[in-house]
């Protein structure tokens, strides 16, 4: 096995054929591929030259027998139609009867999808060679698992369900459409790993569309990138960054199955009928790069991030919700711990099911805090049953919500704002563009129409009450007046 790393965008034969950037973890002095996947064969599975390059990778280990990537975990990004599920799934299954009692858990964020993957894996679990292992299908909902005579468990289930919460002794993760992955979700089921021996974390995902909450992917790839992530296994598979969307040899940078596999018709399906933006992210893996924009302008921007701020006393929280209801965007401002204001993104959840209930335990857990909304949003639709739970809520005025825009923009020029880094946040930044109010004032709106910025918003209406609220003693205006 090699040892050195590669983050260049050709990367040699010998790692992964066709990826655009591998970057392995360091230590590596064997693999345990081989018992996988001639166990795999027993079943009738083969695999590809980009996929048995890659099994070697995912299951490299170092000398005292870990997994290489059992820290920073395997993150794949590639494309649709790749046939991903398929060598993923012949990994667990495989690992799941070379390793007796193990627990494996496969996480989807969407129900749809994880009853597709299932059904795949059903079916896989009937094949004649494969049935003889397999004690039981459980196909309710909700508790869909393959269990296997040897005591091994392959359970499957949706994020947006809450799948993963309580369980215990979890050796084998698989965090599939990865790009809608946020840091409260992988909170919840990472920590089930901890007992585990040799646990081993997969992120297997497209690259995300923009309003994709995808916090977790997207710090991956930039930390495996950077060269200074020495724990985790980054593959990536995509078109040139010029690459036409006709031309069919990006096709096969994009997709390593192309033409073997995933047949040209598959392909100008998902051409035909997709946005140019959506068929080169979901049809040729190719990550969006947008342009900075000149509102907020890029250095005073990273100049006023901080991981090391913190919260000081009683903080005030806002909500944005996205007008197609699919997202719910936590933000919380208070007093920074280096002086000035503190504001950070602290929660993104999917639809609006579980907003109020997350209000609640915010406002609880911090000791109180007001929640504050834009009068005439989609969030502000949820007003009376936030009042209703018990939670303060502030409307601000379409008046306020523009001087709000004009302080945020002023307290990143003068410095007297920290802000968490956070990646929704920072897309919606890049994006965000002014919608004029009154003589001289603006709002926030999104200069592209697929990217969503009330991230950037609910960041905003909690900043602006900072020093308003109760219980905080630092005004807003006061700072920013030095």
């Amino acid at each position: 096995m090699p040892q050195r790393r590669q983050t260049r965008s050709s990367a040699p034969a010998e790692l992964v054929p066709g990826a655009r950037h591998v970057v392995v973890p360091s230590g590596i002095v064997s693999t345990g591929w081989p018992s996988v996947r001639d166990t795999s064969a027993g079943f009738g599975v083969s695999y590809d030259p980009w996929q048995d390059a890659m099994g070697k990778l995912m299951l490299a280990k170092r000398d005292d027998g870990s997994y290489a990537a059992s820290i920073g975990g395997v993150v794949i990004s590639i494309c649709r139609q790749a046939g991903k599920t398929y060598m993923v799934g012949g990994v667990v299954f495989s690992l799941s009867l070379l390793r007796p009692g193990i627990t494996s858990a496969w996480t989807a964020h969407r129900a749809r999808t994880a009853a597709e993957t299932f059904a795949a894996m059903q079916a896989f679990a009937e094949r004649p060679r494969v049935k003889p292992h397999v004690a039981n299908i459980r196909r309710g909902a909700g508790d869909e698992a393959v269990e296997l005579r040897n005591g091994s468990r392959i359970l499957f289930g949706a994020r947006e369900r809450g799948f993963g919460r309580g369980f215990a002794d979890v050796t084998v993760i698989v965090f599939d459409e990865a790009q809608i992955l946020t840091e409260n979700a992988i909170d919840d089921m990472v920590p089930t790993m901890n007992a585990a021996v040799n646990p081993l974390l997969v992120f297997v995902g497209t690259p995300p569309k923009p309003k994709d909450p995808s916090e977790v992917f997207t710090r991956k790839r930039s930390e495996a990138l950077s060269g200074e992530d020495r724990d985790t296994l980054f593959v990536e598979f995509s078109a040139d960054a010029d690459a036409a969307p006709n031309d069919r040899k990006q096709w096969k940078k994009g997709n390593p199955s192309y033409p073997k596999r995933t047949p040209a018709t598959s392909v100008l399906r998902m051409k035909k009928n997709l946005t140019p933006e959506s068929f080169m992210r979901e049809g040729l893996g190719r990550w969006d790069e947008v342009a900075v924009a000149q509102v907020i302008p890029a250095d005073p921007w990273q100049s006023t991030t901080s991981s090391v701020s913190a919260l000081q006393g009683v903080p005030t929280f806002a909500l944005e919700v996205t007008e197609d209801r699919l997202w719910s965007t936590f933000a919380a401002a208070g007093v920074s711990s280096l002086g000035g204001v503190h504001a950070e993104v602290v929660d993104v959840l999917a639809g609006t099911g579980r907003t109020v209930a997350r209000a609640v335990e915010l406002v609880a857990r911090h000791g109180g805090g007001e929640v504050v909304v834009a009068k005439g949003s989609a969030a502000a639709a949820l007003t009376k049953d936030l009042a209703a739970a018990g939670v303060t809520v502030v409307e601000l005025s379409t008046d306020e919500q523009a001087r709000a825009c004009g302080q945020l923009l002023d307290a990143v020029l003068n410095g007297s704002v920290w802000h968490l880094p956070w990646p929704s946040l920072e897309v919606s930044v890049r994006a965000a563009a002014k919608r004029a109010h009154g003589v001289s004032g603006f709002v926030w709106e999104s200069r592209r129409a697929a990217v969503d910025v009330t991230p950037l918003q609910a960041l905003t209406w909690a900043v602006s009450r900072v020093g308003a609220a109760p219980g905080n003693s630092t005004g807003f205006v006061m700072v920013l007046g030095g």
